[in-house]
């Protein structure tokens, strides 16, 4: 007699799923990654733009009308571009790849080559 599954062990099987848990990961590490961004482009935007803020009164670029959205922007900018650069390397680094694969003889076929040729030198000897 089937068992019926339970909704727990239903959860379970998809949580163990390979490609949930890299997902989990993926949003765990981006979420860090995101704050390390900002926190970097918030403190070299606030060194760079330093003497322009204090020539404007002005403590920070969050403390501008749109200072926030600019921040935000910024941030979605250098995040979009290290993400460019991770997946053009990683495309780079597949194309590579296949080349080599491609350029590198099937050993299989060099044997299969050579025993067809060791054939017919044989029968043109008439061994």
């Amino acid at each position: 007699m089937a068992r019926k599954s339970s909704l727990f062990s239903d959860f379970k099987a998809f949580i163990n799923k390979g490609n949930v848990v890299d997902l989990a990961i993926a949003v765990v590490i981006a979420g860090a990654f995101g704050k390390v961004v900002g926190t970097v482009v918030t403190l070299v935007m606030t060194k760079a733009l330093e003497p322009a803020l204090k020539a404007a009164n002005v403590d920070s670029i969050s403390s501008w009308p749109a200072g926030t959205v600019i921040v935000a922007l910024i941030n979605f900018v250098v995040i979009a571009f290290v993400c460019f650069l991770i997946v053009r390397t990683i495309e780079a680094s597949k194309r590579k790849q296949e080349v080599i694969a491609e350029a590198t003889p099937d050993s299989q076929a060099l044997l299969a080559s050579a025993i067809t040729r060791l054939t017919d030198s044989l029968d043109r000897k008439g061994i």
